[in-house]
């Protein structure tokens, strides 16, 4: 039996899968890290915090399951998507702190832009204005705190990476520096169009191509793993940011499949297919592309991005401190037969699509004498389905009669937001029954690459429901507040 190692690299945690040539899990190890915020509405992430426990992970799945490594015939790397380490390429070692995704340090930045490059942008990137996309945060780091000329302080060793590049860089002792489309195109310095970085997006934010990572496909030969990690040099062969991962892995190969993941942030994606289209309600984004399996396009997708969906879970543990783990939310929420009226706007750090309110912040609305923390975690459970909800009604009716959701992330294992979830589309959601679906879609894209699967047919036979959660009652009284809850939190930084 041969295995494919997947890295996990989240936003609140670093994962490693050990995956057989089933598809099936044989091990897995998980580590927490710190979560920085220097000031209201800034995320950091200590780069060698990253690096060090996806490798503490890796090398824990390996030994857990008392294989050799020279069995592990190949590695997929799959990351949270927009956040940017700074570092010394000589050196290795970081500039600053990585500047996280959900970060809206650039807010301003952005919203000037906005004025006279939106049009230009969004038709070139398939992206909106937003510090949530790399651009800007890349462009803080060199104003902020590389003040001198890039070549006086680092004579062209500084590089700005994806979280997929950085971890590439360090697997391979510092030889190889890549990246894939599927990352690319979340920076906003990518020509999803023509697939490469673009020279007046570059001029744009006054950043050097030779900063960034090479863009190689998701398939492509990213490099050996140093020998003294591991003791063995492994092949990394798949690269794919968390979301098209979890496409990848969900099966959504043809036209108009679609998923939901619950992760930190919600994130929808519809697969559609290889002709770039753009849209109104959505972000188009560089699914995968790998072109020596398929042919020369990349696969595209839209996709819906909610800043605050699990971390709203989190923020109740760590933030509020009343609940003490994640799995106590479906009971507190069935504890009660209604919100009671109860709405939580999960608007920490702005909202993301279909809003786009960089100063929008969280705000609970209908508290009364009686209201319990029972309240406040069913409210926070439904503002995770109620995100979604915004994402789809609107385009509900251009969706095929017959389709239903797939479902994956964390949250999934709450048969109370599922449900819900599937009372306020009208739509059957169903859970997979491996809701390891980021890890699983990287691991996949390495297995055809090294023959464990031959067609994207062959993958699809490994895909099982777990349950089927069909709508039961109709919630449209219960959205329509909501969407009266969401108006009170907009533009309330500018009020402010």
């Amino acid at each position: 039996m041969k295995y494919i190692l997947s890295l996990d690299q989240g936003t609140t945690s670093s994962r490693a899968l050990l995956i057989d040539q089933n598809g099936k899990v044989i091990s897995k190890s998980q580590k927490e890290f710190k979560q920085i915020f220097p000031k209201p509405s800034w995320v950091e992430h200590d780069p060698l915090e990253i690096w060090n426990s996806q490798l503490e992970t890796a090398q824990d799945a390996i030994n857990k399951s008392n294989i050799n490594a020279k069995d592990i015939l190949g590695i997929g790397i799959t990351n949270q998507r927009e956040t940017i380490v700074a570092f010394d390429s000589e050196s290795g070692k970081p500039v600053y702190n990585a500047i996280v995704w959900q970060c809206r340090r650039t807010a301003d930045f952005c919203q000037k832009l906005k004025a006279k490059s939106q049009k230009l942008i969004k038709e070139k990137t398939g992206l909106e204005i937003d510090a949530y996309f790399s651009a800007s945060k890349i462009r803080w780091i060199l104003d902020n705190v590389v003040r001198q000329t890039v070549e006086t302080c680092y004579g062209k060793s500084l590089r700005f990476g994806t979280i997929d590049s950085w971890l590439i860089y360090n697997l391979t002792g510092k030889k190889s520096f890549y990246t894939d489309p599927s990352n690319a195109s979340r920076t906003m310095l990518y020509n999803i169009k023509e697939n490469k970085y673009d020279k007046e997006l570059l001029e744009i934010f006054k950043i050097e191509e030779w900063m960034l990572p090479k863009v190689i496909p998701s398939n492509g030969n990213f490099g050996l793993t140093d020998k003294k990690y591991f003791g063995a040099e492994i092949p990394v062969h798949a690269v794919l940011g968390d979301q098209q991962a979890a496409l990848f892995g969900q099966c959504c190969f043809k036209e108009g499949d679609l998923k939901i993941t619950y992760g930190t942030g919600g994130f929808l994606l519809i697969n559609i297919g290889e002709k770039l289209k753009l849209s109104e309600n959505f972000l188009t984004t560089i699914a995968w592309h790998c072109k020596s399996l398929i042919n020369q396009t990349p696969t595209y997708a839209f996709e819906g991005s909610t800043f605050i969906s699990g971390a709203i879970i989190q923020w109740l543990r760590d933030g509020l401190g009343i609940i003490k783990d994640s799995s106590e939310c479906e009971k507190i929420a069935l504890s009660l037969n209604s919100n009671e009226g109860v709405y939580l706007v999960p608007a920490l750090v702005g909202l993301g699509a279909p809003h786009w309110d960089q100063s929008a912040r969280g705000t609970i609305l209908g508290l009364t004498r009686g209201s319990t923390k029972a309240h406040i975690v069913r409210a926070a459970v439904e503002s995770m389905a109620y995100q979604i909800a915004d994402l789809i009604l609107p385009v509900k009716n251009e969706l095929p009669k017959d389709i239903f959701i797939k479902a994956d992330g964390g949250a999934t294992k709450n048969n109370f937001l599922l449900q819900f979830q599937a009372d306020l589309l009208g739509i059957p959601v169903t859970r997979s029954s491996q809701t390891e679906a980021t890890a699983l879609g990287v691991a996949y894209l390495a297995g055809l690459k090294l023959g464990f699967w031959k067609s994207f047919e062959d993958l699809q036979k490994t895909w099982h429901p777990d349950e089927l959660f069909v709508p039961r009652i109709n919630r449209e009284k219960e959205y329509t507040l909501w969407k009266e809850a969401l108006k009170r939190s907009l533009a309330w930084d500018i009020i402010k």
